[in-house]
This record gives C-alpha cells, structure tokens and sequence, in this order.
C-alpha cells in the first residue's frame, strides 16, 4: 500500500495525465477524421492528374514501368481497372492493396470522379485515365507510409507532454508536500512538549494560512503553558509558605519545656493566622475554577447598586475604623442594575479591602456612582502607597502581589484583583486603573445596566498573558 503523500500526488497526476493523453488522441482523431480523409482524397486528385498530365505529355512505350515510377514518386498505390473488370495493381513494398468497390468502378469508368465515403474502409480517390486509347478506372489510395510518419508524429508530441508534465509534477508535488511533511515534524515537537517551533510562512495559498494557523497555535499553546507553570508555580509557594510557619510553631509546641505560655499562645494565634491564610487561598482557587468553567451559575436579576455597596462599606467597617480611614460616599438614590448580586458583592469586597489594606493610618477612601445612558461607573480611590504604570495590568494576574517591602501586611494571596476582573469580564464590564506612586490608586469599574448572558468561550483560563512581575496587588 502506497502510505506517502509525494508518491501519490505524483502517480495520481500521472494517472492523469496518460489517461487525458488517451483520450485526448482517439477523440482528436474522431473530430479530424474527415478532414483528415477529405484532404488526403484532395491531395490524391492533384497527384492523379499530374500522373495523367505527364502520361499525356510523355507517352511512354512502357505504361507499367512509367507507373510504377509515378507510384514511387507520390508514395500513393495505383489500381487501374479496364471494361472487363481487369485489375492491375502498382503499389509499394508491403503497402497491402484497398478493396475498391465495384460500384466505385463502374461509376468511373463512366466518366466521374469518386471520393471514397465513412462507409469504405480505407481513404482512395478514383478518376478516369485514358490510357492505350482505352478508358479506364484508375484509383489512387492513401499511402498508409504517409498516415505512419503522422501517428508516430502525433506520439511523439503526446510522450513528449507526458516527459515534460511528469518533470512539472515531480517539481510541483515536492512543492505542495514539503510544508506538510514541516507541518508534520512540528507537530511531533510539539506533541513532546517542544514549544520552540518556528515554521517559515512564505506563501499565500492555503498551506501558507494552515502555517500561519499552526505558528499563532504553537505560540498560544506556549503562553497557555508558561502560565500552567507559573501558575503552579505559584500555587506552589502559597501553599509551602503557610504550611512551613503552621509546622514550625506546631513542633515548637510540642516542647513545653522550651516556650512560657506567654509564646505559646503566640504560637497559636500564628498557627490559627496561617490556617484561616490557606483556607482563604483554597477558597479563591475554588471561586477562579468555577468562575473559569462554563458551568458556574449566572443568576442576573436586577437590584438596586447604591444599597449594595453601602451594605459592603458597613460590613468593611471593623476594618477600616481600626485605620481611622474616613469613607466618603457619592451614591445617587436607587440606581439599578441587572446582574448577579453575588457575584458583584464579591467585586465591592475584593476592591475596597484592597484599598483599605494599602490606605495608611487617618487615610481617605472615596466611593462614588454615575450612571449614564446604558452603562454605570463605580469609581474606588483611594491615597494610599499606589503603583506605577506598568504595573496597571499586572495586578490582574493571578499571585501578582505590590512589592512586600513596601508593605508589612502580607495577608492577601494575589488573587482578589484576578477574581474582580473574572466576574465584570462576565457582565460584559470593564476596569480602568489609574494611580501613581504615592499618590494612591484610583479603579473604575464600568458595567452594563442590564448585560446579555455571558459568553464563557471567549473567557478562557489564565486569561490574563501580561509578562509575569515581582509584585502583585491582591
């Protein structure tokens, strides 16, 4: 069994191509048959009368050497038949000899000129020839030398188009294989965990698009797993760190004669510190996975945002009263929303424990809603340590956290911002970022008033591809 492409490609345009030759010649030689008989009879009508113009002008003594020399000349057997149905035959070495009809006979015996039809077999003309005194019927038939010299011809030319358009296949086979057999290399370098495959898109056609497709693939396919590994990576880290501190102190427990119990309960209020830490980041993991799946629920109904975010402050207020940060809010009266409640409470949370956490001492924190036409803004700011530019959308990344020398509160796990951005990408919404160092943050989040539902294809996980950095805000 034939199992390369290149092979077939080549054998089937062969097949082709002597399969159309065939064709090609026997209906060639079907449409031109007459016109091939008709000019072959025209060119036998000119040769007989100069065979009768020359007889004529030389009156040989010897009639049968005269015509068998006239025979060797035109290369076009001669019968002459007399009024007694005498046959005399002058022809050329192994050209066998027509049948002439005797009805072709009689009618030129009597003076006519006779064509050969489709119905005779062979190609002869027959015209009256005084000869002796005599009438008789001479016939000249197609030389069968002649209609050799033009089928090899005609052969020649049809093998000299199957040389040539097999060379053009071979050339043209390798041209349309080779990107496949590329295609086909990469895809098992791929398959091995090989993301470094660079393929040369130099065409236009449909290989080049399949390339194309295959490169932005193989690129998406590398990015998608760089994030896998940062992402445990960093699932990683989280885990061991609050794991390390639980098991330290627990084995320090464990020697009463070592610690007071002054140490001891600092030791669990550290263990009890670490545990709620991890029960936190297994949480935010949870909400990310079934935020990330087609299957969590979506329960839009429409409620009023200003009570929502009010009751969000009141429940912050431990918090925030604890900093003696003041709250100012700008909230209109019953400002409605379609949404789920929920999950937008969990983006008023995540936002403002944020600022709350990066707001210094006596700090303030401004909340304020506009609303226009179909879309609301809620804005968030805030004049704590704030960030550079090029951090706006690193903070959305997963375990992006703000540089800790900057900040000695370490309980965030880098992945509230992840979980804020998630759930307005699944409103339909946006968020705008604005801060600069010292100067605090500023975070708008835009929002449909009533969003359609949302399209979870086009939300893929680890969504966010900005370049990995050394500081993330939760």
């Amino acid at each position: 069994m034939i199992k390369t492409l290149y092979v077939r490609v080549i054998l089937t345009f062969l097949g082709i191509i002597i399969f159309s030759l065939i064709c090609s010649f026997f209906i060639g030689l079907y449409v031109f048959q007459k016109q091939i008989s008709y000019e072959g009879q025209n060119e036998m009508i000119v040769v007989g009368k100069e065979i009768i113009h020359r007889y004529d002008d030389a009156k040989p003594k010897d009639t049968d050497e005269f015509l068998n020399s006239m025979v060797k000349v035109s290369a076009h057997p001669i019968h002459l038949y007399n009024h007694a149905g005498e046959h005399t035959f002058y022809g050329l070495k192994g050209s066998p000899a027509v049948t002439v009809p005797p009805e072709a006979v009689k009618r030129v015996l009597q003076g006519k000129l006779y064509r050969s039809s489709a119905e005779d077999k062979d190609i002869f003309i027959g015209m009256p020839f005084m000869l002796d005194g005599e009438w008789r019927a001479m016939f000249l038939q197609y030389s069968a030398e002649n209609e050799n010299i033009v089928n090899r011809m005609v052969l020649f030319v049809l093998l000299l188009v199957l040389l040539l358009g097999s060379v053009c296949i071979l050339i043209a086979a390798r041209y349309l294989v080779e990107p496949i057999k590329a295609l086909t290399n990469a895809t098992k370098r791929l398959a091995k965990g090989d993301f470094e495959v660079e393929l040369k898109v130099n065409r236009i056609d449909e290989i080049g698009e399949l390339t194309q497709s295959y490169v932005e693939m193989a690129g998406e396919l590398k990015q998608l797993e760089q994030m896998r590994q940062d992402f445990v990576s960093n699932v990683s880290h989280e885990i061991q760190t609050p794991l390390t501190s639980i098991s330290g102190f627990a084995k320090a427990l464990l020697n009463h004669d070592l610690i007071v119990e002054e140490e001891r309960s600092e030791y669990l209020d550290i263990i009890i510190a670490e545990s709620e830490r991890l029960s936190r980041l297994s949480d935010n993991l949870l909400k990310l996975a079934s935020l990330d799946s087609e299957h969590h629920p979506f329960h839009a109904s429409p409620f009023n945002l200003d009570e929502q975010i009010r009751t969000i402050v009141v429940t912050c207020e431990p918090q925030w009263s604890a900093k003696g940060i003041v709250i100012d809010l700008e909230l209109p009266e019953a400002i409605k929303i379609k949404g789920d409640e929920d999950q937008l409470k969990q983006v008023w949370m995540n936002l403002l424990s944020n600022s709350i956490k990066f707001t210094p001492e006596g700090g303030n924190i401004r909340i304020s809603i506009v609303s226009i036409a179909a879309e609301v803004s809620v804005t968030i700011s805030d004049n704590g340590m704030g960030m550079s530019p090029e951090e706006f959308n690193a903070v959305f990344q997963r375990f992006y956290k703000i540089d800790k020398s900057r900040n000695g509160n370490n309980n965030g796990n880098g992945l509230g911002l992840a979980i804020v951005k998630k759930i307005v990408s699944l409103h339909q919404g946006r968020i705008e970022v604005d801060s600069a160092i010292g100067e605090g943050t500023t975070i708008i989040v835009r929002l449909p008033v009533s969003p359609s539902a949302p399209s979870r294809k086009s939300l893929k996980p680890f969504e966010d591809t900005s370049a990995p950095m050394d500081i993330v805000r939760e």
